[in-house]
């Protein structure tokens, strides 16, 4: 074990993993940390590794031979030891996993051609992971997040997200530029309002818009639509989870 020691709270990375909690400092910073080790795994495997890696003599211990696989590919600069307090102070988990990577965010782009999800104003963290996971499994790619929807770089969010955070395609959308401007045909998803999911025939490219939680998509995007659709329910419930929505809606349209 070659690894840098870390043993005090005023060391400048430290200090700046700490910070990372703050999305303020994720903007400022265009970083974001990952504390799930199976994600870590997963990211590298899709070609995305961690600017540095902190980790516990324990979690060490435990995954020593992954570690070691790891670092044979990986500059062992940026692996670093530290104890537990140091961990509980960088750590945004009330069981601190043992091991945080720091990682470089990407630039925000969608490819041409394709498809797009476009989420408006979509605020819980663990919602919109769970929206990110729903989309890859059901190969929409490009997703589009507006300037109301929660932070992808949350630890919330990322839970939920998994490796999705990695593969897919990002856009952010400010005051509805991009959407103003699209040119492709606009769905949007209204309880009660619309064409049934069953009887809706998809065209080849589209935009479809999922709304928040509460106050569901804005009435400027309802207005833009070529089509309305509805998932059709028992009355005993106003409206399904947005999540639950996206996942219902994705499934029908990749099996069309």
């Amino acid at each position: 074990m070659d690894f840098k020691t870390i043993e005090s709270k005023e060391n400048k990375n430290i200090k700046t993993a700490h910070k990372l909690a703050l999305k303020k400092y994720r903007d400022k910073l265009n970083k974001f940390t990952v504390e799930n080790w199976v994600l870590i795994q997963d990211a590298f495997e899709s070609g995305h590794n961690f600017e540095e890696i902190f980790l516990t003599k324990e979690f060490f211990a435990k995954h020593k031979k992954e570690i070691e696989l790891l670092k044979k590919k990986i500059d062992k600069d940026r692996f670093y030891l530290i104890d537990d307090k140091i961990n509980k102070h960088i750590s945004q988990l009330k069981t601190p996993s043992g091991v945080l990577a720091v990682y470089g965010r990407s630039d925000f782009k969608i490819e041409e051609g394709k498809s797009v999800i476009y989420l408006n104003g979509i605020n819980d963290p663990g919602n919109l992971g769970t929206i990110l996971r729903t989309c890859l499994a059901f190969n929409f790619k490009n997703v589009i997040i507006d300037d109301r929807c929660a932070d992808i770089y949350n630890y919330k969010t990322i839970n939920a997200a998994k490796d999705s955070l990695f593969k897919i395609n990002f856009l952010k959308d400010i005051n509805k530029e991009w959407i103003n401007n699209s040119e492709l045909p606009i769905y949007v998803t209204l309880p009660n309002r619309g064409k049934s999911l069953k009887e809706f025939s998809l065209i080849e490219n589209f935009c479809l818009v999922l709304g928040g939680e509460g106050n569901g998509i804005d009435e400027e995007i309802v207005k833009m639509a070529k089509e309305k659709i509805n998932i059709k329910t028992s009355p005993s419930i106003e409206s399904l989870n947005v999540a639950i929505s996206a996942s219902i809606i994705l499934y029908e349209f990749f099996n069309k």
